[in-house]
């Protein structure tokens, strides 16, 4: 007996791409150890593939301990995090192996005019961002300017409560396999 449909089963990823990576730029955050604001990227080519990613972080191999983390602005910028700190995109951008040209950046809040800067250069076709929290700042409405200029395609992932729950699930299950 050869019946070829028995092991055929069709599938589907819970996950679309846009999600998929942008839960892999979620994971890079978690490496920043900025107590205030963790921000993490991912770049993907046209096949889907991840070519680099980043945190926001100090410079590597900087003595971390003769810097502030703090952002309180009494006291001047070089006792502030602002003066030191990398962010994820430009530390991804930095320790990227290959071309960006044409990628899609996948960040965590979006990037400010610095980072713009660096994304626009790199000739990245598009920036799915998860948080907006900076969009009334000069930073954002000059990254999105920016942006316009050289067209670079940028938009929201919005985070379904399916996508949480199917999340929860598959941790779940993972972790009750231990």
């Amino acid at each position: 007996m050869n019946d070829k449909t028995i092991n055929h089963i069709e599938v589907k990823s819970p996950l679309s791409w846009d999600e998929y990576f942008m839960l892999q730029a979620m994971i890079a955050s978690f490496r920043s150890k900025d107590p205030s604001t963790k921000v993490g990227s991912v770049f993907v080519d046209s096949n889907n593939h991840q070519i680099t990613m980043g945190y926001n972080g100090f410079i590597a191999g900087i003595n971390e301990s003769e810097l502030p983390w703090g952002k309180e602005n009494t006291v001047g910028p070089a006792d502030q995090k602002y003066g030191y700190v990398v962010h994820a995109e430009a530390n991804a951008i930095l320790h990227a192996k290959g071309d960006l040209t044409g990628s899609r950046a996948y960040v965590t809040l979006f990037p400010c005019n610095e980072c713009a800067k660096l994304i626009a250069s790199k000739k990245v076709s598009e920036v799915i961002y998860l948080s907006d929290k900076h969009q009334d700042k000069d930073h954002t409405i000059i990254a999105k300017k920016i942006f316009d200029l050289v067209g670079i395609k940028y938009r929201q992932l919005e985070v379904t409560p399916k996508l949480l729950e199917n999340l929860n699930q598959h941790l779940a299950g993972q972790l009750s396999e231990i």
